[in-house]
């Protein structure tokens, strides 16, 4: 979608500030009824530019202090599928995301443990374990700052 005025664009920052608010909120925020930013939002949704909503979990407060990038290349490229690999790592619950990458990797998974000991322990009985893996790359996050991105 690429047709998208000042006002989708305001309402898209809105949204990415704060996902729950209603449309009348995002509307009395921007200067529109609730009934034009609720079309508004309908067809950014239908188009694909609203792709859903989603909570963030603060995960350091639920427990999980320690969150690491590990970079994976595959030993065996060829007799495990991809596809394997993937449906595997994404059934380890402190694999919060998997990425299949071009580069020095094949695969950057983000991992959350309780602590380095958790994350010591994840690493040896499940990462390690996946089908096909060869080298691996830890990288711990210290901290992190998040931004929405480009907007249009």
């Amino acid at each position: 979608m690429t047709d998208l005025d000042d006002t989708d664009r305001a309402i898209l920052r809105a949204l990415v500030a704060d996902a729950t608010q209603s449309a009348g909120a995002v509307g009395r925020a921007l200067g529109l009824s609730q009934p034009s930013a609720w079309r508004r939002i309908r067809r950014l949704e239908e188009a694909g530019a609203l792709a859903g909503r989603r909570v963030d979990l603060d995960a350091e407060r639920l427990g999980f202090g320690v969150t690491v990038f590990l970079g994976i290349k595959l030993a065996t490229k060829g007799r495990v599928s991809l596809e394997d690999f993937e449906r595997a790592a994404t059934a380890i619950p402190e694999v919060q995301t998997v990425q299949h990458v071009l580069g020095l990797f094949d695969y950057r998974l983000r991992v959350t443990a309780r602590d380095l000991a958790d994350f010591e322990r994840v690493l040896r009985r499940r990462i390690m374990t996946l089908p096909g893996v060869g080298n691996v790359e830890a990288n711990v996050l210290l901290s992190e700052e998040r931004r929405p991105g480009p907007i249009g």
